[in-house]
């Protein structure tokens, strides 16, 4: 099946658009090809419609009957413990950094460069020094090989 996300009721989905961005919520009601009905109580986002393009669906889907009220979908939430899911995933560490990103002062940002400097320096050197002894290691070998056919020849 070449797509696993649809949008059903208890798909938990990411804000990517408007003040709530970066917030989950839980469809709870499709209204029509291009609305839904959210509901986000763990999000503090009110019941309401949002667009679908201001949406991103995730892999986490609740069970709760359909139209579920705010406190039918908030017990299915902390039940599934999504919250903890949700911080584990790639998804939301990048979403992390990048927040954390943005908040770096000048001075931080200097820091992170020059720290970035002397780890691609300690790699560059450690790349060189196996590349090296790799080198050395092939030259050695093929005289090696040449020493055990003379040895045989010799025998003979």
């Amino acid at each position: 099946m070449p797509f696993e996300r649809f949008v059903q009721t208890g798909r938990v989905c990411l804000v990517n658009d408007g003040p709530n961005q970066g917030k989950l919520v839980t469809i709870v009601d499709v209204i029509d090809q291009n609305r839904v009905l959210v509901d986000g109580p763990q999000s503090k986002i009110p019941r309401g419609q949002m667009r679908l393009s201001e949406l991103h669906l995730t892999k986490f889907q609740l069970k709760f009957p359909f139209t579920g009220s705010t406190r039918v979908v908030r017990k299915a939430w902390e039940a599934a413990d999504l919250d903890k899911k949700w911080s584990e995933t790639v998804w939301a560490k990048k979403a992390a950094a990048k927040a954390k990103r943005l908040t770096l002062s000048d001075f931080d940002r200097f820091k992170l460069r020059k720290a970035r400097q002397m780890r691609n320096k300690f790699r560059t050197d450690a790349f060189y020094r196996l590349k090296k002894a790799t080198k050395k290691s092939k030259k050695g070998a093929p005289a090696a090989k040449d020493s055990k056919k003379t040895e045989k020849k010799s025998k003979k």
